[in-house]
């Protein structure tokens, strides 16, 4: 007997424009394509890209089941997810919108916390070109600030002077 494949569900990513100058499916639709999901391991002081974010199953989120309340998870990690949009303007790339969600994790219970509507809202708003990141803690805005720089220093040179501002404090 053959083993069975798991069915695993497809989701699209609706990249450059949808509709590719045809009227009609895929008007209004936003592009996900320059959106980049950063991990921050607060207690590591750690910075990664963990693509799997999108869809609430980064390396982080995998196995965890998330609960309502903080409280509900009293030894969590914390852990930021930093949505970072990257946009073009004459200068050259930039970091257009960067906004920051708070996220704890209790692996030895499998259990966490994160609110999922803030995490969509986030994402929504680094799309549209929000800076949202001084409610984080000075250590995780160093982080970020540094990780940001190293991953490719033009795009912050080109960044608006309100991210950098943010991140120093």
């Amino acid at each position: 007997m053959e083993g069975k494949k798991k069915k695993t569900i497809g989701f699209n990513i609706i990249k450059n424009d949808p509709t590719d100058g045809h009227k009609g499916f895929g008007i209004g639709s936003l592009s996900l394509e320059n959106v980049s999901p950063v991990i921050i391991d607060v207690e590591e002081g750690e910075a990664i890209v963990d693509i799997g974010a999108m869809h609430a199953r980064s390396a982080v989120e995998r196995g965890i089941k998330f609960l309502k309340t903080k409280e509900e998870v009293p030894n969590g990690k914390p852990y930021w997810l930093v949505w970072v949009t990257i946009d073009r303007k004459q200068e050259g790339p930039y970091y257009a919108g960067v906004t920051a969600c708070e996220m704890t994790v209790d692996r030895s219970i499998r259990r966490g916390y994160k609110s999922l509507p803030e995490h969509v809202n986030k994402m929504d708003k680094s799309m549209k070109r929000h800076i949202m990141v001084d409610h984080m803690d000075d250590k995780s805005k160093k982080v970020l600030a540094d990780f940001l720089k190293k991953h490719d220093q033009q795009l912050w040179d080109n960044s608006l002077d309100q991210l950098k501002k943010d991140l120093a404090d």
